[in-house]
């Protein structure tokens, strides 16, 4: 067990929050704040995180597709969100959808991102999604949530472990972000160049057919 929740040491986010209905609300309230740019703003908050993992570890993989359905998903192979069992033995996963990034959030000196706007967390993508998917895969475990509008409509449900690690993020943009239009693959490409530790690999599938959510295939997260 890793003890006490209690006794967790706050470094990204608060270990004893789990869903900040007012921060979300907030966000939502204000898309074009939080997403300047609309849905490609989104996709390199949740990038961003993938190249965190890669600093970390001297190099790492991101795969992103663009769905038929108009939803995006980032999958890297890093080591997963962090996961923890309490002193009840209960997994708490780190509330990084559904509460504030506590470097960047409040931060008038936040980083910018590529596309020259702050970064602000994963929670401004989990709010400003009409729905979000949160696959996570650990060395001590795996498993899947789903969140609407930035609020968890399930609990962690369990994956059979396939002996990877890392996390995808699947989500599709609320509709108040639409007029900005379709996704660009070319500034999605030399946006996250910006990161040089992350072998940033894109696949475009809105022109053809396209599988339901499944488990992303780590090898290829690596670059082919």
């Amino acid at each position: 067990m890793d003890g006490s929740s209690a006794s967790w040491t706050n470094t990204t986010h608060d270990w004893a929050g789990t869903v900040d209905r007012g921060h979300l609300a907030a966000i939502r309230r204000e898309p074009a704040e939080f997403a300047p740019g609309g849905p490609a703003h989104l996709v390199l908050e949740v990038v961003a995180y993938a190249a965190d993992e890669a600093a970390d570890r001297a190099g790492g993989g991101c795969l992103i597709t663009l769905h038929r359905d108009g939803s995006v998903s980032v999958a890297d192979n890093g080591r997963g969100t962090d996961t923890r069992a309490d002193e009840h033995g209960r997994f708490v996963k780190k509330p990084v959808m559904a509460t504030k990034d506590l470097r960047f959030f409040d931060s008038p000196d936040a980083e910018r991102l590529p596309d020259g706007h702050p970064r602000r967390g994963m929670s401004v993508v989990a709010a400003l999604s009409e729905w979000l998917v949160h696959t996570n895969r650990r060395h001590n475990g795996a498993w899947t949530q789903r969140y609407e509008h930035g609020v968890p409509v399930t609990g962690l449900e369990p994956l059979q472990a396939d002996g990877s690690t890392g996390t995808t993020v699947r989500f599709a943009p609320t509709r108040t972000l639409r007029p900005h239009g379709p996704l660009n693959p070319e500034d999605l490409t030399r946006w996250t160049a910006h990161w040089h530790d992350l072998d940033v690999r894109l696949v475009d599938r809105r022109d053809s057919g396209d599988a339901a959510p499944g488990p992303i295939n780590r090898s290829t997260v690596k670059g082919e």
